[in-house]
């Protein structure tokens, strides 16, 4: 199997090198030491297997895990960390393992053999959302088998088309398959229900602007064009902005 070290730590990383030594089927293609360096690492590497920290700095385990469940055949994960209080979250974000350190090499051999039965029989198709204590710091495009990270604080507004909901963020706009209901519920303090179908994020309001006909619209900072604001969503939209 192919592994994929993930931890801030070099040391760390060095002694599960040196542990995964001893075991001549491994191959450990490459290190990390982010989930974001993960996620990359992944799409180019293909790895079967992580080992992969929870407390990182810019995007911990715990969410690399929730981006790395939307791919077609996700890698076997195995929590390598120095805390235990995280081990309920980590077998709900559907790891195969979880192990405290210093990891020894007892415990990482039985977590390498749960890991190849779960790679031998891995599912093709992406697992199902897993719930998640904390708000991402990113959301995740699926883009022809691989993903697209879109960091929350990039995006200005979310807008429900059919069963998709289209990010608009200062590189673009991409796809998301997530319920805007979903959405509202994990980054409420984020972002304003502004209308049925759309949510934008708080920072990105510049004003409410009022139309000849009477209709209110939201306008947003670097040029993104205003969007209306519906009548039921007004008041509390108002009353949120004061606060602000």
């Amino acid at each position: 199997m192919d592994v994929l070290i993930v931890d801030d730590e070099p040391l760390a990383r060095q002694r599960l090198r040196s542990l995964l030594a001893a075991h001549a089927d491994l191959h450990v293609v490459g290190e990390a030491g982010n989930g974001r360096q993960a996620l990359d690492a992944v799409q180019s590497l293909h790895p079967d297997l992580l080992l992969l920290d929870i407390a990182m700095p810019e995007m911990d385990g715990l969410e690399t895990a929730h981006h790395l469940a939307r791919l077609e055949q996700p890698p076997a994960i195995v929590f390598c960390t120095a805390y235990d209080e995280h081990a309920l979250s980590a077998f709900e974000a559907a790891a195969v393992d979880y192990l405290v350190k210093p990891v020894r090499a007892e415990r990482l051999a039985s977590a390498i053999e749960r890991a190849r039965r779960y790679v031998a029989s891995r599912p093709a198709q992406a697992a199902p959302e897993m719930p998640r204590n904390q708000p991402r710091s990113h959301l995740s495009a699926r883009l022809r088998g691989s993903l697209r990270l879109i960091p929350i604080g990039d995006i200005r507004y979310l807008q429900a088309d059919e069963k998709y909901v289209v990010v608009h963020h200062a590189r673009g706009e991409d796809l998301i398959e997530e319920s805007l209901k979903s959405l509202e519920a994990e980054f409420g303090e984020r972002f304003l229900r502004i209308h049925r179908n759309c949510l934008v994020a708080a920072e990105a309001v510049v004003e409410l602007r009022r139309g000849l006909d009477g209709q209110t619209h939201v306008v947003l900072r670097d040029g993104a064009p205003p969007l209306e604001v519906s009548r039921r969503c007004l008041p509390g939209l108002r009353e949120k902005l004061r606060h602000l």
